[in-house]
């Protein structure tokens, strides 16, 4: 088969969508099927061979953070000739009512579509132009599928349709059996050690980081050999001044982290903890902490209770709790055949997770989406928005 899947958000940025959309190219690709990825990015970028370059995208605010896109005339015309070349049996979109290449691809499209949807978002300011060609949008489209049951709600209840529920996948292999980081995760006897890790935005209020703070500078006297280890975007004297002085050579901050390299980080702890308080339609890092065979201690969030099995695969705590979390934490690092059993739990949950299971359940929607379609070319008629903004 020939696929055709575009990305909205530029590849220069690390994101959750790319990197979903990059395993599931490569998961299809290991499954002997042709695919082109198109997607914003600078023309110098180091890029997989699959992938196809739409130029430089620009900053746009969207769903309470930045998003880098692609949109214009420029885009558009790039846009119908990789559709043009690439001749597909089927169009794999995401985020299709995101201002970006996604929508430019909808709307020039005359084959099979289908569009998975990320986020539960249900009104955007971005969008606020565009009202009058997001019903186009939809009805252009062939078959939808949302990564989560909350995403999958707001389709059925705000966009006039349904959609089949098919998770985020996680490359198992890639995450099993690596190893930890040099001198992690270190020792955890009972009363004394033990070591958490956080990764992801400390200072975005939604990630959680101050109740694993306030949990860790709770715990840490009672626990000489603690150690917190943190990854992601921010500023070292931000993070270490969050925490008293005493207690700062006891955390290690990691700064961004490659993807190679975030397995290795999830391996170097004993507990991964995710402070979350909301806004999380899926959680990915969850099933990822899960593939490098790492317990899981998460707030109680939706998204994250589905995940961990309802808190077989994964220790659950009141979100926003931050002394109930320093209770669980206590706890787990105090019972090794707890956190057996919790990780023992979360390698059968992850691998229904893994790509190439996911992958064959994507396979099936694009299947029903070429019968749906039986051969039909779709009109192409439309006002060129792409042109217009």
């Amino acid at each position: 088969m020939r696929i055709g899947i575009v990305c909205p958000y530029s590849f220069d940025v690390p994101g959750g969508v790319q990197n979903h959309v990059m395993d599931l190219a490569e998961a299809l690709i290991g499954l002997g099927h042709e695919v082109s990825v198109l997607a914003p990015a600078d023309e110098e970028s180091a890029l997989p061979p699959y992938v196809v370059s739409a130029g430089r995208a620009v900053p746009l605010p969207y769903n309470g953070s930045v998003a880098r896109i692609a949109f214009g005339p420029v885009s558009t015309a790039r846009v119908r000739r990789w559709l043009t070349r690439g001749d597909f049996d089927v169009l794999h979109v995401h985020e299709p009512l995101t201002l970006s290449l996604s929508m430019l691809a909808v709307l020039s499209a005359n084959g099979p579509v289908v569009a998975t949807f990320h986020t539960a978002m249900t009104r955007s300011r971005v969008l606020a132009a565009a009202q009058g060609v997001l019903q186009i949008v939809l009805e252009r489209i062939t078959a939808r599928i949302a990564v989560s049951a909350l995403a999958r709600k707001v389709q059925v209840e705000h966009m006039d349709g349904g959609a089949v529920e098919i998770p985020n996948g996680v490359a198992v292999a890639k995450f099993a059996g690596v190893e930890p980081l040099p001198g992690w995760p270190g020792e955890c006897a009972p009363g004394t050690g033990g070591t958490l890790g956080f990764l992801g935005r400390f200072t975005e209020a939604r990630k959680g980081f101050p109740i694993l703070r306030d949990a860790f500078v709770a715990l840490a006297p009672h626990r000489p050999g603690l150690r917190l280890l943190v990854a992601g975007p921010g500023d070292p004297d931000d993070l270490f001044g969050r925490f008293p002085a005493e207690l700062r050579d006891r955390v290690t901050f990691l700064g961004m982290v490659p993807e190679q390299e975030k397995a290795r980080m999830l391996r170097s702890v004993h507990l991964y903890v995710a402070p979350n308080t909301g806004g999380e339609s899926f959680g990915m890092i969850l099933t990822e902490a899960l593939a490098a065979g790492t317990t899981v201690v998460a707030s109680d969030l939706d998204a994250f209770r589905r995940v961990l099995d309802g808190g077989r695969a994964g220790r659950l705590f009141p979100t926003g709790d931050a002394a109930a979390l320093r209770t669980a934490l206590a706890e787990l690092l105090d019972d090794p055949p707890g956190r057996a059993a919790l990780t023992a739990c979360g390698d059968q949950v992850v691998a229904h997770y893994d790509w190439p299971v996911i992958a064959r359940r994507v396979l099936e929607v694009y299947a029903a989406a070429i019968e749906a379609t039986d051969g039909r070319v779709i009109d192409q008629e439309w006002v060129g928005l792409g042109g217009a903004v």
